[in-house]
């Protein structure tokens, strides 16, 4: 492709595979061709979810290569295949060179992790509420409540703007009046790309239509989300840091709101200079895709946690999770404590403080977990990959007899 930049090919036979689920070396991912590759799963993220089939064109592997994970998934290759292999450090050349992958890529794991966030969502609330402007009057009415003067008069001013002729909108203006303030959204300090926010502004809301993704250049932001009429802390952002990317590549309004956390300056890339921007500085891109790549692989850990019907093997995955997460090698006999205790652990799966407690004893009777100095220690890591294959294997099984059943019957 000129200037030494070189893809290589690798053929592979039909029925061999690619990669495996939990292999730990992702240093490439993969563009097909020619051929047909199946990404399958030993154990479904997804009810009733049917192994994707890929050809053509399609990309594979980009997750867990830049994100430097383990593999999610295996590729099964379903009939003789060429596939162009690109390296991890090759990204950024990749980019300058077919633009229009790095487009692609972006979109898709857009979409891909909207779908597993509302998967989560309804999970883990047993409900799930699509964003929609009309709910920037509940926010409103939240921050109202909570006096938080700011916030409030941003998001009945977004209401305002987005749904004019919805029948909250005489409460809305009235509730900007007593705050004294005017029925728009005063403009933002602007230098081209760059905009200036002060300490504690709203820089968008959750339901708002999303028009740019922004990268932080000085100071933090707070992504923030209200669950069940309280509002939760999701992430802090700090300089670098990309946020809002969803909403600009899909055209859906936003998922969370964000809020600078001190004065902040950010650039703003909208969706008329998005593309421009990708071939400008590549690095933008690849950073986007690494962020992307790490969300994904963290939501999809999530929702595999959540597929687990085993309270005491979903404890054992969730440290498993944090293991992987910070990168800690996984070998023979090494010893490794968490930064955290049974308590914490019983919160972060979600159980009720006497159903957890209950759980925690069950799963302290392996002799290779305990709790020292208050925090939970593990005396071979390697126990955590077996318990949790342990648990998944036992539930497919169960499964599968189920799905016997229901034809025999």
């Amino acid at each position: 492709m000129g200037n030494g930049f070189k893809l290589a090919t690798e053929n592979f036979r039909a029925g061999s595979f690619v990669f495996i689920e939990g292999q730990k070396e992702s240093r490439n991912f993969y563009i097909i061709r020619t051929g047909k590759v199946q990404m399958v799963k030993e154990f479904s993220v997804v009810e009733n979810n049917k192994p994707s089939m890929l050809t053509n064109g399609d990309f594979f592997g980009v997750v867990s290569c830049m994100s430097t994970h383990p593999r999610i998934e295996s590729a099964k290759v379903m009939t003789d295949s060429v596939l162009i292999s690109i390296q991890r450090d090759q990204f950024g050349d990749l980019i300058q060179k077919i633009t229009p992958i790095a487009i692609k890529i972006i979109t898709s794991f857009s979409k891909k992790l909207r779908f597993f966030d509302s998967e989560i969502t309804r999970l883990t609330l047993k409900q799930s509420m699509e964003e929609d402007p009309k709910y920037l009057y509940n926010i409103g009415e939240y921050y109202h409540s909570q006096n938080q003067i700011n916030k409030a008069a941003y998001s009945f001013q977004q209401f305002l703007k987005f749904c004019p002729a919805d029948p909250n909108n005489s409460q809305a203006k009235l509730k900007l009046q007593q705050m004294n303030q005017p029925f728009e959204t005063p403009p933002v300090s602007s230098a081209g790309l760059q905009r200036e926010y002060p300490s504690d502004k709203m820089i968008f809301s959750e339901h708002e239509p999303g028009e740019d993704l922004y990268i932080i250049q000085q100071g933090k932001v707070k992504i923030t989300k209200i669950i069940n009429n309280q509002e939760v802390l999701l992430a802090v952002l700090q300089q670098g840091d990309i946020f809002g990317e969803m909403a600009i590549l899909e055209n859906k309004p936003r998922s969370a709101s964000a809020i600078a956390y001190g004065d902040a300056v950010l650039l703003g890339v909208n969706k008329s200079n998005f593309e421009s921007m990708v071939v400008a500085k590549p690095q933008i891109a690849t950073k986007l895709i690494q962020l992307l790549s790490e969300r994904i692989w963290t939501a999809y850990k999530q929702l595999e946690n959540l597929m687990l019907k085993d309270p005491v093997g979903r404890m054992w995955d969730t440290l498993l999770n944090q293991v992987l997460k910070q990168r800690i090698p996984i070998e023979h006999r090494a010893e490794y404590s968490f930064e955290f205790g049974p308590s914490e652990l019983i919160k972060m799966v979600g159980f009720s403080t006497d159903e957890g407690n209950i759980h925690i004893r069950k799963m302290f009777e392996n002799r290779k977990i305990s709790e020292i100095n208050g925090k939970i220690h593990v005396s071979d890591l390697e126990e955590l990959e077996k318990q949790v294959a342990y648990f998944k294997k036992i539930q497919e099984m169960e499964i599968k007899r189920e799905m016997a059943a229901r034809k025999m019957g």
